[in-house]
């Protein structure tokens, strides 16, 4: 979603004179010359709405919620661009947001619910527990204050779909953070699609081993969500590739010694995209698993593209060559900088809510095709 400040019109009801003379196919001709049309464009905006660069000169006040991996990439991101200020932090653990919030020099707040509410707050930045994403988006907005929240943006398709609306009502951003899309991985497949031809398959495998399985949020299952919708990069990353999804086929096992806490999560879907596109998706993790992988197979019919790691590799008749992979490192601060670049330039942002709204509606159909056992069709209406 493109945000736009609210611009104040000039009174008066008479239409805007010719300010720039006559018009040619190159855009408009005055006194001086031609001008192009983009910048025709620009300077009427500007008459007629008093125009301004959002945000100019101010300091943008910032609320965070939570206190892990990524909210602390977070924090150094916002101290280290001068445009912030991170006034207050909230988290779930006393002692653990005391020491963050002395770390990065901010105030500790009770609740996220105390956060949202204040006044002197231009935007909350939610890097806590995917099931609370919703409803602390919802009290943020409602609150009056844009939003960065990492994805999903809800574990729930219908309350992702109200928040939405709601930012669009208040006009206020809401950013989805999809920083797969940024790094080297995802970059090396876009510049290196082009000579594969027609593409058939895609195999996408993400297991990590851990020994013992961790006693942390993302293994239990009400605060992580369904594997593929707490893990949305996963598809995100094929759906910004390869277009929209027809149908959607899932399994997923967890190996749980007490309720709500997994100790092995083991999750495989087939997805049949449009333009006749399979892929396979593979997400794993915990104790139960052996063998670390990180891989991405596409085939197409004029050769095959290998990621594995940190290695590329570029299969054709004529050669096999690797390709450059860039860094994973920096990519909260590449998107903390591109959400305040939009804010206060109005440059444009890498990805939609609407876009992160769509995968998460393939994540939600492989929930309901793992329960039900059968294939389930997206439509226009999923």
């Amino acid at each position: 979603m493109r945000f736009m400040f609210p611009v104040k019109r000039r009174s008066g009801g008479t239409s805007l004179p010719n300010l720039f003379g006559a018009t040619s196919g190159s855009g408009v001709v005055t006194q001086y010359g031609s001008v192009d049309p983009k910048t025709q464009q620009t300077e009427l905006v500007k008459i007629m709405y008093n125009f301004e660069p959002p945000l100019a000169n101010t300091t943008m006040r910032v609320g965070l919620v939570g206190t892990g991996y990524a909210a602390k990439l977070r924090a150094e991101a916002l101290q280290q661009d001068p445009r912030t200020h991170l006034v207050a932090i909230t988290g779930h653990n006393p002692e653990k947001t005391a020491a963050f919030a002395q770390a990065y020099q901010t105030e500790v707040i009770h609740s996220w619910q105390q956060l949202v509410e204040r006044e002197d707050l231009d935007l909350v930045v939610i890097s806590t527990i995917n099931r609370d994403h919703g409803k602390i988006t919802h009290a943020a907005l409602t609150n009056g204050k844009h939003v960065i929240v990492e994805y999903p943006l809800s574990v729930d398709v219908k309350e992702a779909e109200a928040l939405i609306a709601l930012a669009k009502a208040q006009n206020k951003l809401l950013h989805v953070e999809h920083i797969e899309l940024l790094g080297g991985w995802h970059q090396a497949l876009k510049q290196n699609l082009a000579p594969l031809g027609q593409l058939f398959y895609v195999r996408y495998s993400t297991i990590k081993p851990e020994h013992p399985a961790p006693r942390r949020w993302t293994y239990l299952n009400e605060y992580f969500g369904f594997p593929l919708v707490g893990a949305l990069s996963r598809l995100h990353r094929l759906t910004d590739l390869f277009g929209e999804v027809f149908t959607v086929n899932c399994h997923q096992r967890y190996w749980e010694t007490e309720a709500n806490y997994h100790q092995t999560c083991l999750c495989m879907a087939q997805l049949c995209f449009t333009n006749g596109l399979l892929a396979q998706v593979i997400y794993g993790k915990g104790e139960t698993l052996w063998q670390s992988e990180r891989k991405m197979e596409i085939h197409g019919e004029n050769g095959g593209l290998i990621l594995d790691g940190d290695t590329g590799i570029l299969v054709q008749k004529q050669e096999t060559k690797l390709i450059e992979i860039g860094t994973r490192r920096g990519l909260f601060a590449k998107d903390t900088k591109m959400v305040l670049d939009h804010l206060f330039h109005g440059n444009s942002l890498y990805v939609t809510p609407e876009a992160s709204l769509y995968t998460l509606k393939v994540a939600d159909a492989a929930r309901r095709a793992a329960e039900t056992g059968i294939t389930i069709f997206l439509t226009k209406e999923s």
